[in-house]
């Protein structure tokens, strides 16, 4: 399995401390687990969702997470989670904390929230005895396209006309 995690690179990108010391939908404060997505644009959309942004953001890097198939990965279906894309998280979370405590696999896997659950999230715990086997490649910076911040007769980030 492939996953892309895309962060403010001045901060850690893969070992869980954002979550950690602010919670996400699927762990509460105090919890370490590193969010990541099953594609590069979905892991695009998850840090456009949580950003007020009208400029594309400088900072931001991506890593490529393989992840081995003889590494158990957990999935849950929007059928078996009733609640997993209400506004409220709290029950989100109980899930995902429990996941965390109980170790049952390094990896789980849950229905993206912004895509209406056509994607998934891959959740990682750096925690789990499995987790040094999970492979994340040298962070690349993100090169964003100036058109998703409202901007049509910029240049692209990469220096080229716009399209």
């Amino acid at each position: 399995m492939i996953a892309y995690r895309i962060a403010d690179a001045r901060h850690p990108i893969y070992d869980g401390t954002g979550a950690m010391l602010h919670g996400g939908r699927w762990n509460s404060v105090g919890q370490r687990v590193i969010y990541a997505a099953e594609s590069y644009a979905g892991a695009m959309l998850e840090v456009l969702v949580h950003a007020n942004l009208s400029i594309p953001p400088k900072h931001h890097q991506v890593v490529r997470i393989t992840i081995p198939d003889s590494i158990k990965v957990e999935t849950l279906l929007p059928s078996q989670l009733p609640f997993w894309d209400a506004e409220d998280v709290t029950e989100a979370r109980s899930v995902g904390d429990r996941w965390l405590k109980e170790m049952r696999s390094a990896v789980l896997s849950v229905p993206s929230v912004v895509t209406e659950g056509r994607e998934k999230n891959i959740l990682i715990n750096p925690l789990h005895p499995d987790f040094p086997r999970i492979i994340a490649s040298i962070p690349e910076p993100v090169h964003w396209d100036h058109r998703l911040f409202g901007g049509r007769d910029v240049p692209s980030a990469r220096g080229g006309a716009p399209e």
